[in-house]
């Protein structure tokens, strides 16, 4: 406590600071009055030649841009989703409550519901998400406790993560005419797209099950002293994933319970397998009834700001009809920037509902987007708080067995092209992976230099400040240029992109862009120097 007040004193007398919080605080309000307006502008301007756009009802005359196809499926099965969420959760509860079920009985429970929802969903399709589950779980029994079980289980997700995309979900006539009924009962979605999480889940299942004889190297003791959720009598996620379950816990239904629980099915978060199943037996209890219902009215805060957004501004629109290749630099930086924080804002709605759905049932999965993408000056920070579940999930069971930090540089690169090839079969996808990980070179090169001039003396702490500012500035512009290419242009749009920006016209704008990064990197190093200093 007396650190923390006098690193406060120690803020607030440095008039230096103050003022140039003053003057970041004043640039970035400038700079969002002018986003705002020429986005304004341009939506106004090119409306009638933009695809995707629907009457509005939130703002009167103004259309709505539902061209992404994601959002617009969410938003439109928003009230059956919602409908679900309240039969599957109601009828769980009670069974809860008066039958006082733990962990095979609510297994049971949670399996029913969810394969009826599942069987909503796909269909007969279900057949092909049960036998390659089965097939999994009769691997794990069989191989488990073998030194190169990692590379069988690995082996055979991966090949059918590739099947399943190459194959387009397979046809029961693939399997003898007999069956060719069958491909008329096919569901609303598609089932191999659903199956990408069922693939984590199936590989967590395996790895934790391998693990559960070996000594863990999470400290326990040492993560409690620091975690206020621990130090407070309550279990946090972390704790619950690093602790090792008996092995009578890893039986067929409550694996089937895990693969296909309703709530999470769809999109995630990503769950590991003993924290799931932990708190089967014992509902969470980190997160209060209070926090929970505030957490639900924050989720329509966001989606109401959402509808403002894409009645105002049609940044997705712009992307999808490519009317962005015959704008000014100026112009496509605005729409580029726009659409990440239209992807951001979309991917938080939907991860959100259904985190909201599974906290409301007792099972805690991890927040998906814990920091805002505007509040990120690294590649590492990024990746960290953008599917923040899915980077525990990869951290875990793929880059700390990889070997972690001490293999940096060549472990990125295979992660992100599992993740590339995870996401679908793209070659924009693999452009976008393998960007990502070349830019990670930038950024350690500019750390280390940053690092080499680290001291006590003001100067030092002046020029490693600016340096780590710069630093900054180059990566954010660096995961702009990657977003871009893995989620708009594509890798076909990289030379048109460059040749915009660096030629006469170009230029002028890519220098702002960089001033204005590395501004926007200053105020969050203000913004992290308030919160160690709030008590």
């Amino acid at each position: 406590m007396a650190t923390s007040v006098m690193n406060k004193e120690n803020y607030s007398g440095g008039s230096w600071k103050q003022k140039e919080l003053f003057f970041l605080v004043t640039y970035v309000f400038v700079f969002y009055v002018i986003i705002i307006r020429r986005s304004l502008q341009l939506s106004h301007d090119h409306y009638t030649k933009l695809f995707g756009l629907r009457p509005g009802w939130l703002i009167p005359h103004h259309l709505n841009d539902v061209s992404d196809a994601q959002w617009r499926n969410f938003r439109g099965n928003l009230p059956v989703l919602t409908l679900v969420f309240g039969i599957f959760t109601l009828l769980a509860n009670l069974m809860r409550a008066f039958f006082n079920f733990k962990v095979r009985g609510m297994s049971f429970v949670w399996l029913l519901f969810s394969l009826a929802y599942l069987s909503y969903l796909h269909g007969a399709c279900v057949i092909f998400v049960l036998s390659i589950a089965t097939l999994n779980f009769l691997l794990v029994k069989i191989f488990a406790r073998k030194k190169y079980f990692p590379l069988i289980i690995w082996s055979y997700n991966i090949f059918f993560l590739v099947c399943n995309r190459i194959y387009e979900g397979y046809s029961f006539s693939m399997f003898g005419q007999q069956w060719r009924f069958l491909d008329n009962s096919r569901g609303s979605f598609r089932w191999h797209i659903c199956f990408n999480f069922v693939v984590l889940r199936m590989i967590s299942f395996g790895l934790d099950y391998h693990w559960t004889n070996e000594d863990s190297h999470f400290d326990m003791e040492k993560h409690c002293q620091r975690c206020h959720i621990c130090k407070s009598g309550n279990t946090c996620y972390q704790a619950l994933q690093e602790r090792s379950l008996h092995v009578n816990k890893f039986g067929y239904v409550v694996y089937l319970c895990y693969l296909v629980y309703a709530p999470l099915y769809i999109a995630g978060p990503i769950v590991s397998f003993n924290a799931f199943a932990s708190q089967l037996d014992v509902p969470q209890n980190s997160n209060s009834v209070r926090n929970v219902i505030l957490y639900g009215f924050r989720w329509v805060l966001c989606f109401i700001l959402m509808e403002l957004m894409t009645h105002l501004f049609y940044y997705n629109a712009f992307a999808n009809s490519g009317l962005w290749k015959h704008l000014s630099a100026m112009d496509v930086f605005i729409i580029g920037y726009g659409v990440l924080n239209f992807m951001w804002l979309k991917f938080l709605l939907i991860w959100r509902f259904f985190r909201f759905w599974s906290l409301v049932n007792g099972i805690e999965a991890p927040e998906n987007m814990p920091k805002c993408i505007n509040n990120c000056h690294s590649l590492e920070g990024f990746w960290k708080n953008w599917h923040a579940s899915f980077n525990k999930w990869l951290v875990r069971y793929m880059y700390i067995p990889l070997g972690g930090s001490r293999k940096k540089l060549l472990n990125v690169w295979v992660v992100f092209t599992f993740v590339a090839i995870w996401h679908d079969l793209e070659w924009k996808l693999l452009s976008w992976a393998w960007l990502t990980c070349l830019f990670f070179i930038p950024e350690l090169v500019l750390k280390s230099s940053a690092k080499a001039f680290q001291g006590e003396s003001s100067f030092r702490k002046f020029v490693f400040r600016e340096l780590s500012a710069v630093a900054g500035a180059v990566t954010i512009t660096c995961l702009m240029v990657a977003n871009l290419v893995g989620f708009v242009i594509g890798p076909s749009g990289i030379n048109w992109l460059l040749s915009s920006f660096l030629q006469k016209e170009g230029l002028p704008v890519l220098g702002g862009l960089l001033t204005t990064f590395y501004v926007g990197t200053k105020l969050m190093f203000h913004i992290e120097e308030l919160k160690k200093t709030s008590p």
